[in-house]
């Protein structure tokens, strides 16, 4: 339930408790329709349950003066600015230094260094100690990924692989037809007992007219588990995904907001997605051979098929 109070209390991730004006903590969220607007809905309801308040929305059209967006939040007295998706995102970026933010809803930051808040990439850690669990006899995890969209996060997602006993493979394409190369050599040698594919956020190498058909067929073929972060592949036949909460995303942004708001202003970057949930295909379970008890499937938020 949320409680309307006269100021922003809540007890933050720095282990204090942030006050605030009740217009001081602002979100900025795209200007769109359903389903998607569910998404950004859920997010802000979980903010206003961290900050035991309401909290000023100012939905963002493709066309908006981010000028004027900044002069209204000015005169409204926001001091942080929670940006949530696409559009919040090239706001926020708009916003002079003046107007400190929090950037949340995307997968991917420009400038991630810069900035702070909390991506909707799963950590790896998370994606791998799951798999682990699921598939214990797995040592290697194939991973095909682009530059420019995917570099950034080889490094934790090694260090993650490591922390499992895992090698992780991660093989470089830049272009469609070079992923597709990729997914064929690796399959042609893997080997289900061992070997299990990730599916990054990556619109390169993991698409879904091309990619995708290819993998879930290869996979099925040869007993190799898949993991990713898209409920649409476990429905299709990926083993599992680790999609967000978006409720408890936004009781975490909420937090670092009134961090920022009692003057705390941390470190800079982007953190991965650790509020999730797990999507789960009992099917393609059996079909590579993985017993899962069914106390254990009562864990998982989203289990396919739908019984």
């Amino acid at each position: 339930m949320l409680i309307s109070l006269p100021a922003l209390y809540a007890v933050t991730a720095y282990g204090y408790v942030a006050a605030a004006g009740p217009e001081a903590l602002a979100v900025v969220y795209p200007d769109i329709g359903q389903p998607y607007r569910k998404v950004f809905t859920e997010i802000i309801e979980g903010i206003e349950e961290q900050a035991r308040a309401r909290v000023k929305g100012y939905p963002v059209a493709s066309s908006a003066d981010f000028s004027e967006l900044q002069a209204t939040l000015k005169k409204n007295g926001g001091k942080v600015v929670i940006a949530l998706g696409r559009q919040g995102l090239q706001a926020a970026a708009a916003f002079d230094p003046s107007v400190s933010v929090v950037v949340g809803g995307v997968s991917s930051v420009p400038d991630a260094d810069r900035m702070r808040g909390i991506s909707l990439t799963p950590d790896p850690a998370l994606l791998f100690a799951l798999l682990k669990g699921l598939v214990p006899t797995v040592r290697r995890v194939i991973v095909v990924y682009s530059p420019q969209y995917s570099q950034a996060m080889l490094k934790s997602a090694r260090d993650a692989a490591r922390g499992q006993g895992l090698e992780l493979v991660a093989l470089e394409a830049a272009d469609l037809a070079a992923a597709v190369r990729r997914y064929e050599s690796a399959f042609a040698s893997a080997d289900g007992r061992t070997d299990a594919l990730w599916l990054p956020q990556d619109p390169v190498t993991v698409e879904d007219t091309t990619v995708i058909p290819l993998v879930l067929k290869e996979s099925w073929n040869k007993n190799v588990a898949i993991f990713s972060s898209s409920v649409l592949h476990v429905k299709k036949g990926a083993l599992f995904a680790l999609i967000p909460n978006n409720f408890e995303l936004g009781k975490e942004l909420a937090s670092m907001a009134l961090g920022m708001l009692n003057g705390d202003g941390g470190r800079t970057g982007v953190a991965p997605l650790r509020a999730v949930r797990t999507a789960f295909n009992t099917r393609t379970a059996g079909h590579i051979g993985i017993n899962v008890a069914s106390g254990q499937q009562r864990t998982f938020d989203l289990v396919f098929p739908e019984p």
